[in-house]
Parts: structure tokens; sequence; C-alpha cells
């Protein structure tokens, strides 16, 4: 058997070791190919969203190279970390440490290529499906057609044989300290009873009380100046929080007597302190990944939300107009030529839009007769003004509300008569975000000279709706964007503006999430033979099958669960900060991501539980 040969049965051999890297290395292949695909799209070389979409891909390529090359290297690094006690063997039968360098160099360069190849082959068997779906998430106006991506496979192929060359370099030339008895032993070596330092433990909770308490305490531009010193603080409070703090509350858990002896809760915490200091690095970066992809995709996606309803909440009229007089009746004339030419059917109303000056602001005050015109306009009750009365008028969920200002103002009319407002009502009629008066028409002619006075329109369409886009993307280049507001498609173009970024940030967001998964599988199998040793002593000792189920399901849980909930509180403690800094309320779209990720995660954690179960119970029972 040549040298090569055995190597490469070696990989053979360690398959189900071997499965979760070879898998995790495929999947960031497979996403980079995908990104690349969208890269050098023929089609995707245009301008605006075209542009913007190109520029993305290229940016999220080189994240997830970058993040690749990390990745891959720890994994490789846990890998060893596992076949200690395999090289020490091969060095008692004869074989030096130059030879397993090679040995390991050629293993992973094997894995590396097949990795690579299958990644590439995955990427062009879901490439159709693949640009379809970014064809729907970008709402690009043409289609994306499936091409043969001859530039995105060479790039692929280069980038990820030249980075799996030089982690293979690296992982065979850390080997060569190694001493034969360090190998032999592998994780049998005594490390001491793990001790928590009371100064880093209490450091620990106040870092992490200091940081929340900071985090949800900020208000506006405040939450940018404190971002920096937070994430340092809470970075700090949770790293010590996984090597000091966790160590300390298990050591007080096994000083109560009751809950220790209690059912298998000795075998469980007997070496917990154990798993969680030698975890600790691998915890810390589970967390922070995971809050990195909570962080960004429930930003995008809550601010994409809030600025699309936001949109589509201020104005409620199909199409609207504004003018301060010039080009106003050619404006006009031309918004019913493209109205006829589609074939839409449009009621329509007219109103001089008057500001005056208050104390607080510039506020509109309309008139009965023109607030029940436009109310009637999108189906909205009329409303009785009497004279001397003064109605405040609201928004519904507007962010900008000055209702309680404006209930403490007084409107003078030229007659000398002060109206004083006692009556508040939520209307869409008028799309004003801020407040405003309703006065009754006689009223409203002894007002003195506005500050402010432009003409206002809104047609409303009652018939032919599928020609309104049609209507809004002829009217849309013609006419001043501040003056012309088509409703719906505004929508449409913040969605294509946000829809980018959208996608970039989703992709990263799944390879965070995906890779620290694959952390806590890698960490999890490297303490296989361990706990295969150890609960085959106990079982002759008359542990049942039930009993080892239930500490293994407690053990892989504690596992998979304290790094991601650690990583929840911080998601949520982010979002909340973000939140105040934009004025929008993120709590729905946080709510929604979390609660999505932590699902995935359950998933992932009965798969890998069931699959560890089985290896253990097969060396056991």
């Amino acid at each position: 058997m040549t040298f090569r040969k055995f190597a490469f049965n070696n990989v053979i051999r360690n398959i189900r070791l071997y499965a979760a890297y070879l898998l995790s290395s495929m999947f960031m292949v497979m996403v980079f190919f995908t990104f690349s695909i969208f890269s050098f799209h023929p089609d995707l070389n245009g301008n605006g969203m075209s542009t913007s979409a190109y520029i993305g891909m290229k940016v999220s390529s080189s994240i997830i190279f970058v993040f690749s090359f990390f990745f891959i290297l720890y994994s490789m690094s846990s890998f060893l970390q596992s076949r200690k006690k395999e090289f020490g063997l091969l060095m008692m039968q004869g074989m030096s440490m130059k030879q397993i360098r090679s040995m390991v160099f050629l293993e992973n360069m094997v894995i590396g290529l097949f990795a690579t190849i299958s990644g590439i082959v995955l990427g062009l068997v879901f490439a159709k499906a693949i640009l379809l779906l970014g064809e729907n998430v970008l709402i690009l106006n043409g289609k994306l057609n499936f091409y043969f991506p001859i530039q995105a496979i060479l790039l692929t192929l280069v980038a990820f044989i030249a980075l799996f060359f030089f982690i293979s370099l690296f992982v065979s030339y850390i080997l060569r300290s190694n001493k034969l008895i360090t190998l032999i032993k592998g994780n049998e070596m005594s490390k001491g009873e793990p001790k928590a330092n009371i100064f880093l433990t209490l450091l620990a909770a106040i870092l992490l009380v200091a940081g929340y308490g900071t985090a949800v305490l900020a208000e506006r531009d405040m939450v940018i100046n404190v971002m920096i010193p937070v994430i340092v603080i809470v970075s700090i409070g949770t790293y010590l929080f996984f090597t000091q703090l966790s160590v300390y509350i298990i050591k007080r858990l096994k000083t109560k007597k009751k809950f220790f002896w209690k059912n298998t809760n000795m075998i469980l915490f007997s070496d917990l302190s154990f798993r969680m200091k030698d975890n600790a690095r691998t915890f810390f970066m589970v967390a922070m990944v995971s809050t990195v992809a909570f962080s960004a995709i429930g930003t995008l996606y809550g601010f994409q939300s809030a600025f699309i309803k936001d949109a589509s909440n201020k104005n409620p009229y199909t199409f609207s107009y504004e003018s301060y007089g010039e080009n106003e009746e050619h404006d006009v004339q031309l918004i019913n030529k493209a109205l006829q030419k589609e074939k839409v059917k449009a009621n329509s109303e007219h109103m001089m839009w008057t500001s005056y000056e208050m104390s607080t602001d510039w506020t509109l005050i309309a008139k009965e007769s023109d607030f029940n015109r436009f109310a009637k306009l999108i189906g909205e009750d009329s409303i009785e003004v009497e004279e001397g009365q003064l109605v405040v008028v609201e928004y519904p969920d507007s962010s900008i509300s000055n209702t309680e200002e404006l209930m403490k103002q007084i409107v003078e009319l030229k007659s000398g008569i002060s109206l004083q407002p006692k009556e508040v009502i939520v209307s869409k009629a008028l799309p004003e975000q801020y407040s405003y008066y309703v006065i009754s028409d006689l009223d409203y002619e002894n007002l003195p000279k506005p500050i402010d006075e432009m003409s206002f329109y809104a047609w409303q369409v009652t018939d032919g709706e599928e020609g309104v886009f049609a209507v809004s993307e002829e009217l849309y280049p013609q006419l001043n964007d501040y003056q012309f507001k088509p409703t719906e498609y505004r929508v449409y173009v913040k969605k294509k503006q946000y829809a980018s970024v959208m996608f970039v940030g989703l992709f990263i967001g799944i390879v965070f999430f995906v890779s620290a998964g694959s952390f806590l599988y890698f960490r999890l199998y490297m303490d296989l033979e361990e706990d295969k040793q150890k609960f085959k002593s106990i079982a002759k000792m008359g542990l049942t099958e039930r009993e080892l189920k239930k500490i293994l399901s407690r053990q892989t849980m504690i596992l998979f669960f304290t790094p991601i909930t650690v990583a929840i509180i911080h998601g949520a403690v982010a979002l909340t900060a973000l939140s105040h800094l934009s004025e929008f309320s993120l709590v729905k779209e946080s709510v929604t991501v979390l609660s999505v990720f932590f699902i995935i995660q359950v998933l992932y954690f009965f798969i890998v539980r069931y699959l560890y179960t089985k290896q253990v119970k097969a060396e056991v029972l």
C-alpha cells in the first residue's frame, strides 16, 4: 500500500468523524459558488437595482470566503485534537512526525477537493431554483435565465483549492510540537478540578448587566455613541460567563445534595464543569457568531418591514399630486391622460392645502367640506364641525403625531374669536403624518392669511386596478417624485431598494448560523470516544438504557442551547437598541426572526441527539 493510498483510506475509515466537516465545507463552497453565479450573471450588469445586486454579490462572496477560511481552519484543528491518540499509535509503529504531517496534509486535500467539487456540482443542480429565488427576492424586472457559469466554476475551484492547500499546510505544521506521551494520553490527561475566580465571576455578571442596561436605555443618537463600548463589554462578559460564571453556578449546584443526588444528576453534573471550561471558547464563538446572524437578519428584516409599512401607510390614495402652481395644469392633464390610456377609472378631488404658523411648527388647517370630500374618497364617514369648534385630526399609526401639543394651542380668527380644540379624531382623509385641525367652512373664511399654500389632488381607483402599475411606470420618470406620489409604486421602489441588501444579509446570516451549529457538532463529537468509555463503565454498575438516553439528552441540550440562549438574549437586546435608534418598533420582526432560528436549532438538536445517542448506545449496551 502506498503512502497516498494509506492517507486516502484513512479518510474513508474516519468518514463518520469527517461527515459534518465535509458537509459544512460543501455548504460553504456551494454558497460561495451561488453568489459567484449571481456575480457573473450576464443580466446583472445593468443600472439601478441590477448594479446594487451585482455589488452585493461581490461583497458577499468576499465575506463568505474569508469566513470559510476561519471556519475550515477551526474545524480541521478540532478534528486533529480528537485524533491525538491515533497519531501517537502511528508514531509507536514507526511513523515519523514528518510522515504524520504529510498524511494530515494529504487527507485534508482529499477532503477539500471532494468538498469543492461536490459543492460546485450541488450549486449547478440547484442553480435554476436559486436563480428563480434570487429573481423574486431581488425584484428584478427581467428574468435570470440559467447559463453555464464557467467563470464562477473556475473562481470557486481555484479559490477553495488554494484555501484548503494553505489550511492543510498550517494544520500539518502545528502538529510538530506534540510529544508522544501527549498524543497517546490524548484527553485522558488530568486537567485538575476547574475553579472559578470569584472576582472574574462577579465581573462577568457586572459587565453583562452594564452592557444590557446601557444598550436598552440608550435613546436615538446615543445608541451609536455607546455601540462600540457595549459590544466590547458584552463580549468580555460573555467570555467570562462561559469560563467563570457557568463553572461557579455548576459548582454551587453540586453542593446542593438534594439536587445533586437526585436521579442521574450526579452523573450529568460530575464532569459538567470540565465540559463548560473545555467548551468555553466554542460556546463563546457560537454565541457571538449566532448573535451576529440574529442581529443582522433581524435588523434588515425589521427595517425593511418598517420602511415598507411606513411608505404604504403615509398615503391612502392610489395617486396624489402636490403643486405650488408651476406646470400644475399640464401635470394634472398628463395624469388623467395616462389613466385613460390604461383604462383606469378613478374618482378624484382637489383642495388648497393651507398651513399656519403655530408655536410648535407649521400646522395644516382644513375646512370641513374639503375634509369630508376626501374622507368620502376613501370610504370614511364624514364629520360635522360646528361654528366655533376646532377638531384635531390624528393620522393612524403615525410615529410623529403631535396631538398633545395641538390640544394646547389656540387658533385666532380675524374677527378676534379664539378657537380652543376639545375633540380628537383619527382619520386617513388627508395624508398628513403630523396632526392637524379641521374647522367649519365659515370659520375657515375668517382665518388669517396662511404662511404656506399649495394645491393638492388625489385619485382613488375604482376600476381597472391592473393598469395602476403601468400608469405609475409611465408617469414616475416624467413627474417630480416630491409632487407625484403613486402609493403602490413607491412601495415597490422601496422593496427594490432593500431587496439586494436583504438577499445578501439573509444568505450571510444563514451561513453564520449553520457554521455555529457545525461548531457545536464538532465539539460534541470530539468527546464521543471519552463518553463511550465513561458510560460503558457506568453501565456495568446498573445504568439502564432509559437513564442513558436521559443523561445524553440533557448533556446535548446543555451543549446546544446554552450558547444559543445567550445569543438570543444578546440579539434581543441589540434589536431593542436599534429600534430606539430608528424610532420603529422591531418587536414583531425580532420575535419572528429569533423564533425561526430557535426552531431550526431545536430540529438540529433532535437530529444530532439521535445520531449521538445511537453511537453511544451501540458501544455501551
